[in-house]
């Protein structure tokens, strides 16, 4: 029974110091100007991989990428980019036959389906669609590996 106080003591204890000494990754709160600014910038993304996504020709040449030689842009497939479960990813992917990302299997569709170019990674024009398809999945249950 000593034993038992002795551990939920040093448990409460450490509970206690854990609670008061927390780490976050920003000291500061964020003001609300910080936070507009930063939602500014997001939905500045997400304007841009919706034109993209719907295959606007002024975005496409924007961002100097060939998304499609087919005439097919993504948003024929996958209206409002639906049925692209960005929420699942990483996952394996059947289509590819491998474990993928959600910026991998924009890269298969850009790739395959619209004989377009594969785009990098870490682009501009890759950040932009992987923020349009996030937003317009917005309040998906994270379930990455899901399928």
């Amino acid at each position: 029974m000593k034993n038992y106080r002795y551990a939920l003591t040093a448990i409460a204890a450490a509970l206690l110091v854990a609670a008061s000494t927390s780490t976050w990754a920003h000291k500061e709160k964020h003001t609300a100007e910080q936070l507009q600014a930063f939602e500014d910038v997001f939905l500045e993304q997400v304007k841009l991989g919706d034109a993209l996504f719907h295959g606007d020709p002024a975005a496409v040449k924007q961002m100097g990428v060939t998304l499609s030689e087919t005439g097919m842009a993504c948003a024929m497939c996958h209206p409002f980019a639906a049925d692209i479960h960005p929420h699942e990813f990483p996952k394996f992917q059947e289509h590819m036959n491998e474990f993928a990302t959600l910026r991998d299997m924009i890269n298969w569709c850009i790739e395959k389906p619209s004989q377009g170019e594969k785009i990098s990674s870490d682009s501009q024009a890759m950040k932009a669609l992987e923020a349009y398809i996030y937003w317009s999945n917005r309040n998906s249950k994270l379930d990455p590996g899901r399928h």
